[in-house]
């Protein structure tokens, strides 16, 4: 089923508050894991790697403070 976002909108506006709440935490997780992929992915690609280096530095410098 390919659903446009205007259609996806819509149903979300049918939905009861509960259901819409229960969407949210969801999505919430949904994007979450997104975001951990794409972080994975950019880590195993290199792309990350000047700003791990930039950070090291840092923290070898004496530039960083302990959370």
């Amino acid at each position: 089923m390919n659903m446009t976002v205007t259609e996806i909108e819509s149903a979300i506006e049918r939905l009861p508050p509960k259901k819409v709440s229960e969407l949210s935490e969801w999505f919430a997780e949904f994007e979450a894991r997104l975001w951990d992929e794409q972080i994975a992915e950019d880590l195993q690609n290199g792309k990350l790697q000047k700003l791990i280096d930039e950070a090291q530095k840092d923290c070898a410098e004496g530039n960083c403070q302990s959370l």
